[in-house]
């Protein structure tokens, strides 16, 4: 079936378009095999992560010493989701109209050449979050195991995961449908069942405060932005640009903010002990099964990260076959997976956030509001637009200007950096400041300011 013939059937999903795959080169066309039901799946299975049941405990308490209040950390989820979320939904529409991956999109906005230089970022970032979900997968096993008092090495674990992990690299569309067709009910009814398992047992989730509110956001926005280098990779599969942002806003939101709440029932019960988190899982009726559940789901988010560092590579290497660049980079995250540990996590995240919030306020403001959607150049001769470069720069400051700053030994110098800038400006940012927000205005308005000189010139 050719990609017009899938096309002509609507935003849609049909069963029709289950012989067509991902090209397996960059010069190739891909097909709009995806429709917003495949998109919403994929999406509301990558905003379902172990690591959000672990990682609520930043939610909870992003600064340390002063936790939020049940109601607010809800409130706190909800809010950086809808923001987060919809900055990956409006990140997927260019790449269903030019059908371009996300990196190869940024040549539109950077040029060809300093393309390069995101590209790099993000291959480091999907790679760090391939290492993460192998490693969160294998811990997720090892408890499931653990219950029934069997004992498996913490490295069998990562291999299994990597293998299944890059086996469904080689069809990736294939790995969509599956995942619309199979996984995500399971994965809605594990999810309901945990929610009426772990209320029922009267979670402590009383006091705290509102006082870290917006740092709060801003972790749940990371959470959520550093899907926006990804978008596009599969958006650019989408039968509509209006299924893409649908999918992805509609199918995430919902899922990570019920993923979190989990998360904080979760901590409650076992003190807010992260190392704890997955105990009420495993111990609550059928815990193993429906848990099991929720852990094999998980190789979709490794899955996703190894595909799109693939993706990444192929705007250096555009003749190279994704399929060998998959099997490379997910033996790679399988060896690394085996030796990371989660203690530099959060700091992961804040560099994420920092990196790719205001990279997609310059290609908002440039994309949507200055023209570019008109004349937006991916070829691989696109000119440099060196200038692009300093909102997103100025917005990467702004961040580290207003963002909590991290605390783990590993980055103590970065914090020493960012805590000298402020005491040299005399600048202290109060608790109702968001680095996320402050960055995206800051790199958005300056773009916004250079279209305003390339007019007037």
């Amino acid at each position: 079936m050719t990609s017009a013939a899938v096309d002509s059937k609507g935003s849609g999903d049909s069963e029709d378009s289950g012989a067509v795959e991902a090209p397996l080169t960059l010069g190739e066309a891909p097909p709009k095999a995806l429709g917003v039901f495949d998109q919403g799946a994929l999406w509301a299975n990558l905003g379902v992560s172990l690591l959000g049941f672990s990682g609520a405990i930043t939610l909870i308490n992003p600064l340390g010493d002063r936790p939020l209040s049940f109601v607010a950390a809800i409130l706190a989820a909800v809010v950086g989701s809808v923001i987060g979320t919809a900055m990956v939904g409006l990140a997927a529409i260019p790449g269903q109209r030019t059908g371009a991956p996300a990196m190869v999109l940024l040549r539109g906005l950077f040029g060809a050449r300093l393309s390069y230089l995101p590209t790099v970022l993000n291959i480091v970032q999907m790679l760090g979050w391939g290492v993460f979900e192998l490693w969160v997968i294998s811990q997720g096993a090892q408890a499931i195991a653990g219950s029934f008092g069997i004992e498996v090495p913490y490295a069998v674990w990562v291999v299994v995961a990597g293998v299944i992990t890059t086996a469904l690299t080689i069809r990736p569309l294939g790995a969509v449908r599956l995942l619309r067709r199979y996984v995500t009910a399971a994965v809605v009814i594990s999810m309901i069942w945990f929610m009426v398992a772990l209320f029922q047992r009267g979670p402590a989730i009383g006091g705290g405060s509102w006082e870290a509110f917006a740092p709060s956001v801003d972790y749940v926005i990371a959470l959520s932005v550093s899907w926006v280098p990804v978008a596009a990779d599969f958006a650019r599969f989408s039968r509509s640009g209006r299924a893409a942002f649908t999918g992805v806003v509609g199918g995430y939101t919902i899922a990570q903010v019920a993923c979190l709440v989990l998360g904080i029932a979760a901590l409650a019960l076992v003190g807010n002990d992260p190392d704890q988190v997955w105990d009420p899982f495993v111990a609550a009726a059928l815990g193993p099964l429906f848990f099991g559940i929720l852990v094999l789901r998980e190789t979709d988010q490794s899955f996703v990260n190894v595909y799109s560092t693939a993706m990444s590579l192929q705007n250096l290497m555009p003749r190279l076959d994704r399929r060998v660049i998959s099997v490379a980079i997910g033996a790679l995250v399988t060896l690394l997976a085996i030796f990371v540990t989660d203690q530099t996590y959060t700091v992961f995240l804040g560099l994420i956030g920092a990196v790719f919030v205001p990279m997609f306020a310059v290609l908002a403001a440039d994309y949507f509001l200055l023209g570019g959607a008109r004349g937006w150049d991916t070829s691989e001769t696109a000119p440099s637009r060196p200038l692009m470069v300093l909102p997103w720069v100025l917005g990467f400051v702004t961040w580290w200007m207003l963002a909590a700053l991290p605390v783990a030994p590993e980055v103590a110098w970065w914090t020493s950096f960012w805590k000298g800038a402020r005491d040299a400006l005399g600048f202290v940012p109060q608790p109702w400041m968001s680095a996320s927000v402050g960055a995206f205005l800051v790199a958005g308005l300056v773009t916004l300011g250079l279209g305003a000189l390339r007019r007037r010139s």
